[in-house]
């Protein structure tokens, strides 16, 4: 089976990256999922959409000369990806509301700020403040 540019079809994820995923397609060849390309959203964190061994559905964007095929997950179907939320083992994608990902964006803020605080502490304190001369 020869991969066509615009052909959607099904593989299986075999390797996750930080920058992407590789799937294995059904011809044996190998393609690569850029993390851009894995949902509509912007993707922070790859594992939150994918795991290996999971069979998704492609749409091959390009195949240069060299081999090279690149592959869409968020192109190859209407509907969108969320982040995975696990239930005793079992995968379900979940519709975050507004005010569901404002409160974790500002948990992950103040987190964030809490290690700038300790990091700032740790060193002193001593950022910006000058020195008074002695001829006052």
């Amino acid at each position: 089976m020869s991969i066509e540019v615009g052909a959607v079809i099904e593989g299986t994820v075999k390797n996750i990256t930080n920058f992407g995923a590789f799937v294995q397609l059904s011809d044996g060849k190998t393609g690569l999922v850029h993390i851009s390309e894995v949902a509509d959203t912007y993707v922070k964190d790859i594992h939150d959409y994918l795991k290996e061994h999971e069979k998704v559905r492609v749409k091959v964007l390009s195949v240069d000369k060299g081999g090279k095929i690149s592959l869409s997950i968020k192109k190859a179907a209407p509907k969108k990806r969320g982040p995975i939320e696990y239930d005793r083992g079992r995968r379900k994608e979940t519709a975050q509301s507004f005010e569901d990902r404002l409160a974790k964006f500002m948990k992950d803020s103040d987190e964030k700020q809490q290690q700038l605080k300790k990091h700032h502490d740790a060193r002193g304190g001593r950022g910006n403040t000058r020195v008074k001369s002695m001829n006052n």
